[in-house]
Formats: structure tokens, sequence, C-alpha cells
């Protein structure tokens, strides 16, 4: 699935790749693996050396998980990766319009401290949810043309409280759904149950599904 999605936003040497609920790195380990394997003979030596850094960013809350994903990218030649203990949809986060690429599972379950939520997601979708504030936050992160695939529970996709309509419309209308990839319940099993979608979109700010 990791691998699909990927394969889906294309990501390139010139892109700086984010996964904001990190884990343990799969996401942005696959897109390195996706960049040497397609253009490993052609890229420069600024193109390596961003490789080898700044090209690649992992937030997450949970201090093993860091451990593991630095550990991770370091096997993978990353030697000195962005990975940062930060709570994605708090104040404390306020990157926008910065990422060509996300490629991202967050939190399926949960809600958030209203208080701690920032207030331009939401402006997006007014809500504690953390499987909306998610997209929320992956539109606002990325630059206009850039490239996002998430994976979320089919709620996302049929709630029908005014903040999951205002997600959809926000993607539908305001930027460029490309497409919802429909998977079978258990896909994800034992660590949760329920059907998801991979969403794929470009950020454009004028529409364009």
């Amino acid at each position: 699935i990791r691998d699909m999605m990927v394969r889906l936003v294309e990501p390139t040497p010139d892109d700086l790749i984010c996964d904001p609920a990190c884990g343990t790195a799969g996401f942005l380990v696959s897109a390195a693996e996706y960049i040497r394997e397609k253009y490993e003979k052609a890229m420069t030596q600024k193109q390596w050396e961003r490789f080898t850094g700044e090209m690649f960013t992992g937030f997450d809350t949970d201090r093993t998980m860091l451990r593991l994903s630095a550990m991770n990218l370091m096997l993978h030649s990353i030697t000195n990766p962005q990975i940062k203990y930060t709570d994605s949809v708090s104040k404390e986060n306020n990157i926008e319009d910065t990422f060509d690429v996300i490629l991202a599972n967050p939190p399926f379950t949960g809600t958030i401290d209203t208080e701690s939520i920032h207030d331009n997601l939401k402006k997006v979708c007014n809500t504690k949810k953390t499987e909306l504030l998610f997209v929320a936050l992956f539109l606002r992160m990325l630059r206009r043309g850039g490239r996002g695939a998430c994976i979320v529970p089919d709620g996302v996709l049929f709630g029908t409280t005014k903040a999951h309509q205002a997600l959809r419309k926000e993607l539908v209308e305001n930027q460029h759904l490309r497409a919802v990839i429909s998977m079978p319940s258990g896909v994800f099993k034992p660590y949760a149950g329920v059907s998801t979608a991979v969403l794929v979109f470009t950020k454009t700010d004028a529409g364009g599904t």
C-alpha cells in the first residue's frame, strides 16, 4: 500500500517530502527508495546532499517512534533526517505552503483537546477528530501544486457531521482530488479493523477535481 501511494504521487529529487504522523518513517523510506530507483543515475551532487538531509521530514509525538524513524532513515543512507517531536495539529506547528509531497497514515481514532488545535485547521473543519484535522493539516502544509496521499477511515468519506462535509467540500471544490481508492476492511488488522481508503490529491486552491 505504501509503495502504491508513493508511485501515485511520484516524488522527485527536487521535492521536500513530509510525513506529519511518521511512526517508524515507512513512507519516507519508501519515497527515498523510489527516488533512488528512478533518478539515481541522473542526480546532481546538490540533489544528493538534499537527499541525505533536508529532503525528508517527519513528526511524531512518541519518542520511541522518533528514535526508530531516525534509525530507519539512517539505515537507508539519509544521514541527517529532519525527525522532530511535534504535535502536528497543535498550535506549535505553524508550517504552511512548504512541502511538495505529503504521505501519511494519520491516527484514525481519538480526539484532541480543543484548546490545543491550531486555529487555521478549525477554519477548514471545526472538529476534535484527528482523522479530519490531519487531512486539513496536509492541505495547509503543502505548497500550491504539491501532491498528497493519505490513508483515512471510511468515516471521512461518509460521515454526516458539518466537519466531515466541510472537509469533503474543501477537497472536492477547492483542491484537485485525484483519486479515492477504497480498500477492504481488515487491511490494517490487528491495529485497526475499520474500512479505509486512500485519498490522492493535489493542492491547487482553485479546484480542478
